[in-house]
Protein backbone atom coordinates (compact mmCIF):
# COMPACT_ATOMS: atom_id res chain seq x y z
CA UNK A 1 0.00 0.00 0.00
CA UNK A 2 1.52 3.12 -1.06
CA UNK A 3 1.99 5.66 1.94
CA UNK A 4 0.37 8.93 2.11
CA UNK A 5 2.81 11.61 2.07
CA UNK A 6 1.94 15.09 3.58
CA UNK A 7 3.75 18.08 2.76
CA UNK A 8 3.62 22.06 3.24
CA UNK A 9 1.17 23.85 1.29
CA UNK A 10 3.53 26.23 -0.57
CA UNK A 11 6.14 25.97 -3.10
CA UNK A 12 10.08 26.42 -2.52
CA UNK A 13 11.72 27.41 -5.19
CA UNK A 14 15.67 27.57 -4.95
CA UNK A 15 18.88 26.79 -7.05
CA UNK A 16 19.66 23.30 -5.67
CA UNK A 17 22.28 21.92 -6.67
CA UNK A 18 23.57 18.18 -7.32
CA UNK A 19 25.38 18.22 -4.34
CA UNK A 20 21.97 18.07 -2.82
CA UNK A 21 19.89 15.49 -1.92
CA UNK A 22 16.75 15.73 -4.25
CA UNK A 23 14.51 14.64 -1.67
CA UNK A 24 12.73 16.22 1.12
CA UNK A 25 11.65 14.17 4.71
CA UNK A 26 9.16 16.52 5.58
CA UNK A 27 8.53 16.44 9.92
CA UNK A 28 4.35 17.26 10.87
CA UNK A 29 2.48 18.40 13.88
CA UNK A 30 -0.94 18.85 13.32
CA UNK A 31 -3.87 19.37 15.49
CA UNK A 32 -6.48 17.46 13.33
CA UNK A 33 -4.35 14.16 13.56
CA UNK A 34 -1.95 12.47 15.84
CA UNK A 35 0.92 13.79 14.25
CA UNK A 36 3.79 16.01 17.03
CA UNK A 37 7.15 15.87 15.61
CA UNK A 38 5.87 13.25 12.94
CA UNK A 39 7.71 12.22 9.84
CA UNK A 40 5.94 11.85 7.06
CA UNK A 41 8.43 9.79 4.89
CA UNK A 42 10.11 12.29 2.11
CA UNK A 43 8.79 13.73 -1.46
CA UNK A 44 10.81 13.82 -4.77
CA UNK A 45 11.13 16.34 -7.06
CA UNK A 46 10.28 16.19 -10.43
CA UNK A 47 11.09 18.90 -13.52
CA UNK A 48 8.58 21.06 -14.16
CA UNK A 49 9.95 24.73 -15.30
CA UNK A 50 8.21 27.90 -13.88
CA UNK A 51 5.57 27.75 -11.44
CA UNK A 52 2.47 29.61 -12.48
CA UNK A 53 1.28 32.82 -10.59
CA UNK A 54 -1.53 31.65 -8.76
CA UNK A 55 0.55 28.54 -7.54
CA UNK A 56 0.96 29.06 -3.78
CA UNK A 57 5.33 28.61 -3.58
CA UNK A 58 7.98 29.41 -0.87
CA UNK A 59 11.08 30.64 -2.58
CA UNK A 60 14.14 29.53 -1.14
CA UNK A 61 17.98 30.91 -2.15
CA UNK A 62 20.79 29.33 -0.11
CA UNK A 63 23.36 31.47 -2.09
CA UNK A 64 21.81 34.35 0.07
CA UNK A 65 22.88 34.26 3.53
CA UNK A 66 22.34 36.48 6.98
CA UNK A 67 22.32 36.29 10.58
CA UNK A 68 24.65 33.17 12.31
CA UNK A 69 21.97 31.21 14.66
CA UNK A 70 23.09 30.62 18.29
CA UNK A 71 20.50 28.23 19.47
CA UNK A 72 16.60 27.84 21.21
CA UNK A 73 15.90 26.94 24.38
CA UNK A 74 14.77 28.36 27.45
CA UNK A 75 14.84 29.59 31.19
CA UNK A 76 16.09 27.70 34.14
CA UNK A 77 14.31 29.46 36.75
CA UNK A 78 13.85 28.50 40.26
CA UNK A 79 10.77 27.34 39.89
CA UNK A 80 11.34 25.16 36.89
CA UNK A 81 14.07 23.27 39.03
CA UNK A 82 12.29 22.91 42.21
CA UNK A 83 9.57 21.61 39.74
CA UNK A 84 11.82 19.17 38.28
CA UNK A 85 13.46 17.91 41.69
CA UNK A 86 9.74 17.78 42.93
CA UNK A 87 9.06 14.30 40.30
CA UNK A 88 10.09 10.49 40.19
CA UNK A 89 13.49 10.11 38.71
CA UNK A 90 12.13 8.33 35.36
CA UNK A 91 9.74 11.60 35.05
CA UNK A 92 13.20 13.79 35.34
CA UNK A 93 15.06 11.72 33.04
CA UNK A 94 11.92 11.98 30.47
CA UNK A 95 12.04 15.63 30.80
CA UNK A 96 15.76 15.94 30.49
CA UNK A 97 15.65 13.80 27.25
CA UNK A 98 12.66 15.91 25.73
CA UNK A 99 14.14 19.39 25.79
CA UNK A 100 18.39 18.02 25.23
CA UNK A 101 18.41 15.09 23.46
CA UNK A 102 18.88 15.47 19.85
CA UNK A 103 17.76 12.36 18.52
CA UNK A 104 14.75 11.91 21.37
CA UNK A 105 13.91 15.47 21.98
CA UNK A 106 13.96 18.78 20.62
CA UNK A 107 17.61 19.18 21.29
CA UNK A 108 17.64 22.55 23.01
CA UNK A 109 21.05 24.33 22.75
CA UNK A 110 20.54 27.66 24.37
CA UNK A 111 19.26 28.62 27.86
CA UNK A 112 18.49 31.89 30.42
CA UNK A 113 18.69 31.79 34.04
CA UNK A 114 18.41 34.66 36.74
CA UNK A 115 20.73 36.70 39.20
CA UNK A 116 19.24 36.96 42.71
CA UNK A 117 15.69 35.85 42.69
CA UNK A 118 12.43 36.78 40.32
CA UNK A 119 8.88 36.27 40.22
CA UNK A 120 9.20 32.81 39.85
CA UNK A 121 11.01 31.68 43.06
CA UNK A 122 9.48 30.43 46.02
CA UNK A 123 10.39 33.86 48.28
CA UNK A 124 12.70 36.52 47.03
CA UNK A 125 16.66 36.58 47.89
CA UNK A 126 19.67 38.24 47.03
CA UNK A 127 23.28 36.75 47.27
CA UNK A 128 24.42 39.75 49.30
CA UNK A 129 22.74 40.97 52.15
CA UNK A 130 24.67 43.51 53.87
CA UNK A 131 24.42 47.57 52.90
CA UNK A 132 28.43 48.04 54.25
CA UNK A 133 29.63 44.98 51.61
CA UNK A 134 30.08 47.40 49.01
CA UNK A 135 32.80 44.71 47.91
CA UNK A 136 30.68 41.90 47.96
CA UNK A 137 32.90 39.55 50.20
CA UNK A 138 30.16 37.98 51.98
CA UNK A 139 28.18 37.01 48.23
CA UNK A 140 27.17 33.71 48.08
CA UNK A 141 25.06 31.91 45.62
CA UNK A 142 24.23 29.40 48.23
CA UNK A 143 20.59 29.02 47.73
CA UNK A 144 21.07 28.51 43.82
CA UNK A 145 22.85 24.94 45.04
CA UNK A 146 19.90 23.50 46.05
CA UNK A 147 17.71 23.26 42.37
CA UNK A 148 18.60 25.65 40.61
CA UNK A 149 22.71 24.71 39.80
CA UNK A 150 21.93 20.97 39.70
CA UNK A 151 19.47 21.17 37.28
CA UNK A 152 21.55 23.47 34.87
CA UNK A 153 24.49 20.53 35.63
CA UNK A 154 22.05 18.25 34.21
CA UNK A 155 21.19 19.94 31.25
CA UNK A 156 24.82 20.54 30.34
CA UNK A 157 25.53 16.88 30.61
CA UNK A 158 22.70 16.51 28.41
CA UNK A 159 24.12 18.54 25.74
CA UNK A 160 27.41 17.51 26.12
CA UNK A 161 28.54 20.52 27.69
CA UNK A 162 27.36 22.54 24.20
CA UNK A 163 24.34 24.54 26.21
CA UNK A 164 24.80 28.43 26.14
CA UNK A 165 23.33 29.91 28.77
CA UNK A 166 23.20 33.79 29.85
CA UNK A 167 22.29 35.08 32.97
CA UNK A 168 19.54 38.33 33.89
CA UNK A 169 18.76 40.06 36.94
CA UNK A 170 15.26 41.42 38.02
CA UNK A 171 16.64 43.36 41.18
CA UNK A 172 19.13 44.29 42.98
CA UNK A 173 19.33 43.43 46.67
CA UNK A 174 16.69 45.96 48.46
CA UNK A 175 19.47 47.73 50.08
CA UNK A 176 20.89 49.16 46.76
CA UNK A 177 17.52 50.38 45.78
CA UNK A 178 15.73 53.72 46.18
CA UNK A 179 12.81 52.30 47.53
CA UNK A 180 14.57 49.95 49.74
CA UNK A 181 12.78 46.97 48.07
CA UNK A 182 13.39 43.71 45.75
CA UNK A 183 9.84 44.25 44.45
CA UNK A 184 7.88 47.07 42.84
CA UNK A 185 9.98 48.82 41.13
CA UNK A 186 12.80 51.52 42.67
CA UNK A 187 15.76 52.19 41.25
CA UNK A 188 19.47 51.64 41.44
CA UNK A 189 21.16 53.92 43.81
CA UNK A 190 24.05 56.18 42.49
CA UNK A 191 25.95 55.04 45.66
CA UNK A 192 25.56 51.17 44.58
CA UNK A 193 26.79 51.45 40.73
CA UNK A 194 29.99 50.46 41.63
CA UNK A 195 29.18 47.59 43.98
CA UNK A 196 26.24 46.61 41.34
CA UNK A 197 28.77 45.97 38.64
CA UNK A 198 30.86 44.21 40.77
CA UNK A 199 27.39 41.76 41.23
CA UNK A 200 27.28 40.52 38.01
CA UNK A 201 31.11 39.54 38.04
CA UNK A 202 30.70 37.82 41.12
CA UNK A 203 28.27 35.62 40.04
CA UNK A 204 30.03 34.76 36.71
CA UNK A 205 32.69 33.56 38.61
CA UNK A 206 30.91 31.79 41.15
CA UNK A 207 29.02 29.46 38.95
CA UNK A 208 32.26 29.07 36.85
CA UNK A 209 33.23 27.82 40.06
CA UNK A 210 30.08 25.20 39.85
CA UNK A 211 31.28 24.55 36.53
CA UNK A 212 28.64 26.54 34.75
CA UNK A 213 30.21 29.07 31.84
CA UNK A 214 28.19 31.93 31.54
CA UNK A 215 28.13 33.01 27.94
CA UNK A 216 25.71 36.31 28.42
CA UNK A 217 24.16 38.52 30.67
CA UNK A 218 21.70 41.43 30.17
CA UNK A 219 21.52 44.45 32.16
CA UNK A 220 18.41 43.99 33.48
CA UNK A 221 15.00 42.26 32.84
CA UNK A 222 12.15 44.63 31.82
CA UNK A 223 13.92 48.16 32.94
CA UNK A 224 10.62 49.59 32.24
CA UNK A 225 8.38 47.90 34.41
CA UNK A 226 7.27 48.54 37.84
CA UNK A 227 6.12 45.03 39.00
CA UNK A 228 4.89 43.24 42.04
CA UNK A 229 7.65 41.00 41.96
CA UNK A 230 11.37 41.68 41.87
CA UNK A 231 12.04 44.76 39.11
CA UNK A 232 13.92 47.88 38.93
CA UNK A 233 13.63 50.49 36.47
CA UNK A 234 16.37 52.25 33.90
CA UNK A 235 15.33 54.87 31.60
CA UNK A 236 17.32 54.99 28.23
CA UNK A 237 20.19 57.39 30.09
CA UNK A 238 20.31 55.12 33.24
CA UNK A 239 21.19 52.28 31.30
CA UNK A 240 23.59 53.87 29.01
CA UNK A 241 25.42 55.94 32.35
CA UNK A 242 25.51 52.11 33.65
CA UNK A 243 26.87 50.46 30.83
CA UNK A 244 29.14 53.07 29.77
CA UNK A 245 30.92 54.08 32.95
CA UNK A 246 30.33 51.26 35.79
CA UNK A 247 29.04 47.47 34.13
CA UNK A 248 30.97 48.07 30.88
CA UNK A 249 34.59 48.59 32.24
CA UNK A 250 34.02 46.52 35.49
CA UNK A 251 33.56 43.82 33.14
CA UNK A 252 36.42 44.49 30.89
CA UNK A 253 38.72 45.18 33.71
CA UNK A 254 37.45 41.57 35.45
CA UNK A 255 38.98 40.00 32.03
CA UNK A 256 35.30 38.78 30.97
CA UNK A 257 34.82 40.88 27.29
CA UNK A 258 34.72 40.17 24.95
CA UNK A 259 33.97 36.75 25.41
CA UNK A 260 31.03 37.73 27.61
CA UNK A 261 28.38 38.44 25.76
CA UNK A 262 26.41 41.47 27.11
CA UNK A 263 22.77 42.75 25.92
CA UNK A 264 20.70 45.84 26.77
CA UNK A 265 16.96 46.35 27.17
CA UNK A 266 15.78 42.91 27.70
CA UNK A 267 12.14 44.22 27.88
CA UNK A 268 9.45 44.08 25.05
CA UNK A 269 9.75 44.76 21.32
CA UNK A 270 7.70 47.74 21.34
CA UNK A 271 10.54 50.12 22.68
CA UNK A 272 13.26 48.20 21.60
CA UNK A 273 14.69 50.43 18.78
CA UNK A 274 14.17 53.29 21.18
CA UNK A 275 16.64 52.02 23.79
CA UNK A 276 18.98 50.18 21.66
CA UNK A 277 19.29 53.77 19.69
CA UNK A 278 19.89 55.74 22.41
CA UNK A 279 22.87 53.15 23.92
CA UNK A 280 24.18 52.02 20.47
CA UNK A 281 24.69 55.24 19.54
CA UNK A 282 27.29 56.07 21.53
CA UNK A 283 30.66 54.58 20.89
CA UNK A 284 31.63 54.33 24.28
CA UNK A 285 28.84 52.57 25.32
CA UNK A 286 28.14 50.36 22.32
CA UNK A 287 32.30 49.20 22.14
CA UNK A 288 30.69 47.07 25.40
CA UNK A 289 27.82 45.54 24.31
CA UNK A 290 27.21 42.57 22.07
CA UNK A 291 23.67 42.83 21.17
CA UNK A 292 19.93 43.48 22.13
CA UNK A 293 17.70 41.36 24.13
CA UNK A 294 13.75 41.71 23.90
CA UNK A 295 10.18 40.34 25.07
CA UNK A 296 6.96 39.49 23.41
CA UNK A 297 4.39 40.62 26.12
CA UNK A 298 3.67 44.09 24.39
CA UNK A 299 2.42 44.07 20.86
CA UNK A 300 4.36 41.86 17.90
CA UNK A 301 6.21 45.28 16.31
CA UNK A 302 8.84 42.98 14.68
CA UNK A 303 9.47 45.97 12.58
CA UNK A 304 11.45 47.51 15.28
CA UNK A 305 13.63 44.56 15.88
CA UNK A 306 14.64 44.92 11.77
CA UNK A 307 15.00 48.33 12.64
CA UNK A 308 17.50 47.16 15.23
CA UNK A 309 19.67 45.55 12.38
CA UNK A 310 19.33 47.81 9.82
CA UNK A 311 20.87 50.67 12.13
CA UNK A 312 23.31 48.67 13.80
CA UNK A 313 24.63 45.15 11.65
CA UNK A 314 27.45 44.16 13.84
CA UNK A 315 25.43 43.88 16.86
CA UNK A 316 23.41 40.54 17.80
CA UNK A 317 19.54 40.35 18.70
CA UNK A 318 18.20 37.41 21.13
CA UNK A 319 15.00 37.03 21.72
CA UNK A 320 14.98 36.48 25.95
CA UNK A 321 11.55 35.73 26.77
CA UNK A 322 7.94 34.95 25.93
CA UNK A 323 5.35 32.77 27.72
CA UNK A 324 1.65 32.29 27.45
CA UNK A 325 -0.85 33.05 30.28
CA UNK A 326 -2.11 32.44 32.25
CA UNK A 327 -2.62 29.08 33.56
CA UNK A 328 -5.84 26.76 33.38
CA UNK A 329 -5.68 22.98 32.65
CA UNK A 330 -8.12 24.10 30.09
CA UNK A 331 -5.20 26.43 28.64
CA UNK A 332 -2.62 23.19 28.73
CA UNK A 333 -4.75 21.67 25.98
CA UNK A 334 -5.06 24.69 23.81
CA UNK A 335 -3.31 24.55 20.26
CA UNK A 336 -3.33 28.55 19.56
CA UNK A 337 -0.26 29.04 22.13
CA UNK A 338 2.10 26.53 19.71
CA UNK A 339 0.74 28.99 16.96
CA UNK A 340 1.82 31.86 18.59
CA UNK A 341 5.18 30.45 19.25
CA UNK A 342 5.29 29.41 15.83
CA UNK A 343 4.23 32.32 14.29
CA UNK A 344 6.88 34.31 17.23
CA UNK A 345 9.68 32.24 16.05
CA UNK A 346 9.49 32.84 12.24
CA UNK A 347 9.13 36.43 12.76
CA UNK A 348 11.92 36.58 14.65
CA UNK A 349 14.26 35.00 12.95
CA UNK A 350 13.11 36.23 9.69
CA UNK A 351 13.90 39.92 11.73
CA UNK A 352 17.94 38.69 12.25
CA UNK A 353 17.14 37.36 15.31
CA UNK A 354 20.51 35.19 16.58
CA UNK A 355 18.81 32.96 19.45
CA UNK A 356 15.27 32.72 20.62
CA UNK A 357 14.20 32.02 24.39
CA UNK A 358 11.44 30.68 26.22
CA UNK A 359 10.64 31.43 29.79
CA UNK A 360 10.17 28.78 32.40
CA UNK A 361 11.18 25.37 31.10
CA UNK A 362 8.99 23.66 33.48
CA UNK A 363 5.85 24.76 35.85
CA UNK A 364 3.55 22.40 38.38
CA UNK A 365 0.19 22.20 38.67
CA UNK A 366 -0.38 25.41 39.33
CA UNK A 367 1.72 27.39 36.54
CA UNK A 368 4.16 27.79 39.46
CA UNK A 369 6.23 28.20 42.07
CA UNK A 370 5.85 31.93 42.04
CA UNK A 371 6.20 34.22 45.05
CA UNK A 372 3.45 36.96 43.95
CA UNK A 373 0.81 34.29 42.66
CA UNK A 374 2.02 35.33 38.55
CA UNK A 375 1.01 32.13 37.44
CA UNK A 376 2.05 30.92 33.48
CA UNK A 377 2.57 28.18 31.21
CA UNK A 378 5.14 26.36 29.97
CA UNK A 379 6.15 23.86 27.15
CA UNK A 380 6.19 20.84 29.71
CA UNK A 381 3.76 21.38 32.85
CA UNK A 382 4.15 18.55 35.72
CA UNK A 383 1.44 17.35 38.14
CA UNK A 384 3.80 17.65 40.95
CA UNK A 385 1.05 15.47 43.30
CA UNK A 386 0.56 12.68 40.73
CA UNK A 387 4.08 12.69 38.88
CA UNK A 388 2.14 13.05 35.56
CA UNK A 389 3.95 15.42 32.98
CA UNK A 390 2.00 16.99 29.93
CA UNK A 391 3.28 18.15 26.73
CA UNK A 392 1.52 21.68 25.42
CA UNK A 393 1.37 22.43 21.80
CA UNK A 394 3.62 24.98 22.33
CA UNK A 395 6.61 22.24 22.84
CA UNK A 396 6.48 20.85 19.69
CA UNK A 397 5.99 23.73 17.76
CA UNK A 398 8.99 24.88 19.08
CA UNK A 399 10.64 21.44 18.15
CA UNK A 400 10.37 22.20 14.89
CA UNK A 401 13.52 24.70 14.85
CA UNK A 402 15.16 23.71 17.67
CA UNK A 403 15.83 19.80 16.66
CA UNK A 404 16.51 20.52 13.24
CA UNK A 405 18.43 24.12 12.76
CA UNK A 406 21.65 24.30 14.72
CA UNK A 407 23.92 26.11 15.95
CA UNK A 408 26.00 27.53 14.06
CA UNK A 409 23.11 27.65 11.03
CA UNK A 410 22.93 30.52 8.55
CA UNK A 411 19.18 31.94 7.61
CA UNK A 412 19.11 31.97 3.82
CA UNK A 413 16.77 33.66 1.86
CA UNK A 414 13.02 32.72 1.89
CA UNK A 415 9.60 34.24 0.22
CA UNK A 416 6.25 32.94 1.06
CA UNK A 417 3.58 34.22 -1.71
CA UNK A 418 0.99 33.70 0.90
CA UNK A 419 0.40 35.21 3.80
CA UNK A 420 -1.68 32.07 4.74
CA UNK A 421 1.70 30.25 5.41
CA UNK A 422 4.62 31.64 7.54
CA UNK A 423 8.16 30.09 6.42
CA UNK A 424 11.88 30.52 7.26
CA UNK A 425 14.53 28.57 6.08
CA UNK A 426 18.23 28.11 7.28
CA UNK A 427 21.30 26.15 5.74
CA UNK A 428 23.02 23.84 8.62
CA UNK A 429 26.85 23.95 9.06
CA UNK A 430 26.67 20.12 7.84
CA UNK A 431 24.99 22.23 4.80
CA UNK A 432 21.82 20.80 5.26
CA UNK A 433 18.74 22.74 4.12
CA UNK A 434 15.92 23.23 6.74
CA UNK A 435 12.66 24.98 5.50
CA UNK A 436 9.99 25.54 8.50
CA UNK A 437 6.72 26.70 7.78
CA UNK A 438 3.49 27.02 9.50
CA UNK A 439 -0.46 27.18 8.49
CA UNK A 440 -2.59 28.90 11.01
CA UNK A 441 -5.79 28.79 8.43
CA UNK A 442 -9.19 26.44 9.20
CA UNK A 443 -8.24 24.46 5.70
CA UNK A 444 -5.43 22.05 4.04
CA UNK A 445 -3.00 24.52 2.11
CA UNK A 446 -2.14 22.36 -1.30
CA UNK A 447 0.71 23.28 -3.16
CA UNK A 448 3.48 22.40 -4.97
CA UNK A 449 7.10 22.52 -3.38
CA UNK A 450 9.74 24.26 -6.05
CA UNK A 451 13.49 23.36 -5.80
CA UNK A 452 16.03 24.54 -8.95
CA UNK A 453 12.85 23.58 -11.48
CA UNK A 454 12.08 21.04 -9.57
CA UNK A 455 8.75 20.60 -8.01
CA UNK A 456 6.78 18.28 -5.45
CA UNK A 457 3.18 18.18 -4.58
CA UNK A 458 2.06 18.94 -0.99
CA UNK A 459 -1.02 19.20 1.69
CA UNK A 460 -0.43 20.91 4.77
CA UNK A 461 -3.08 20.31 7.24
CA UNK A 462 -5.12 23.17 8.77
CA UNK A 463 -3.39 24.52 11.68
CA UNK A 464 0.65 22.93 11.34
CA UNK A 465 4.01 23.15 10.62
CA UNK A 466 5.91 21.33 8.98
CA UNK A 467 9.64 21.25 8.74
CA UNK A 468 11.25 20.38 5.34
CA UNK A 469 14.72 18.82 5.29
CA UNK A 470 16.69 18.49 2.33
CA UNK A 471 20.76 16.58 3.11
CA UNK A 472 23.54 17.58 1.51
CA UNK A 473 25.13 14.15 -0.33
Amino acid sequence: MKKQLWVIGLCIATCLPSGWSQRMEIIQTSQSTSDRLTSKGVVEFVNTGQPEESSLCIFVDYRHTFQEFIGIGGAFTDAAAETFYKLPANKQQEILTAYFDRTQGIGYSFGRTHINSCDFSSYSYAYVNDPADTLLKTFSIEVDKKYRIPFIKLALERTHNELKLFASPWSPPAFMKTNNDMLHGGKLRPEYYRSWALYYVKFIEAYKKEGIPIWGITVQNEPMAVQRWESCIYTAEDELNFVKNYLGPQLKKSGLLPSLRLMIWDHNRNLAFHRANAILSDPQAAQYVWGTAFHWYVGDNYDNIKRIHEAFPDKGLVFSEGCAYPFSWENVKQWHYGEKYGEAIIHDLNNNTNAWTDWNLILDEKGGPNHVDNYCLAPIIADTRTGEVYYMSSYYYIGHFSKYIRPGAKRISCSSMTDDVLATAFINPDKSIVVVAMNQTDRDIDINVWIDGKSAPVKMSAHSIVTGLIKKL
